[in-house]
């Protein structure tokens, strides 16, 4: 048994195989996961039925087993107001949580940086999350 939160094997050898500037894709049930990530990108789908899972509980798991540099979010189009869910990650993320449009954000995740896509079962609109890998601090890696 693992001592940390996250448990998913398929999510674990994703990380496993990033590093420092990987990005990771937190999509909710609304995102065109099929033809919207990079190709290497691993693709886990956690979305079983509506509202189970969210991209902020997978967001909270991932936060305790990887160091974040940089995060961007998905918003409407101009005059449209900004989603809930946006001040959720911004609460959450110990980085400024950057916006890109709609397409900007699809070709953000089809970056060959894009090592692990999480589809989730979010059904709140302009949920999506993509965060990018930053570098684990110096004093929290032991050597044998």
């Amino acid at each position: 048994m693992l001592l940390t939160e996250l448990l998913h094997p398929g999510i674990l050898a994703a990380l496993a195989g990033a590093g420092h500037g990987a990005r990771v894709l937190l999509a909710d049930g609304h995102y065109p996961a099929s033809t919207a990530v990079g190709e290497r990108a691993r693709t886990v789908h956690l979305n079983l039925a509506p509202g189970l899972l969210d991209v902020t509980s997978v967001l909270d798991v991932l936060l305790s087993s990887i160091p974040v540099e940089a995060a961007h979010v998905m918003v409407p189009p101009e005059g449209q107001p900004e989603p809930p869910a946006i001040a959720e990650y911004r609460s959450r993320l110990p980085v400024a949580v950057e916006t890109l449009g709609r397409f900007e954000f699809y070709d953000a995740a089809r970056s060959p940086d894009l090592a692990l896509a999480v589809v989730t079962a979010d059904t709140r609109t302009y949920a999506n999350l993509l965060l990018t890998i930053g570098v684990r601090a110096e004093g929290t890696l032991t050597t044998r």
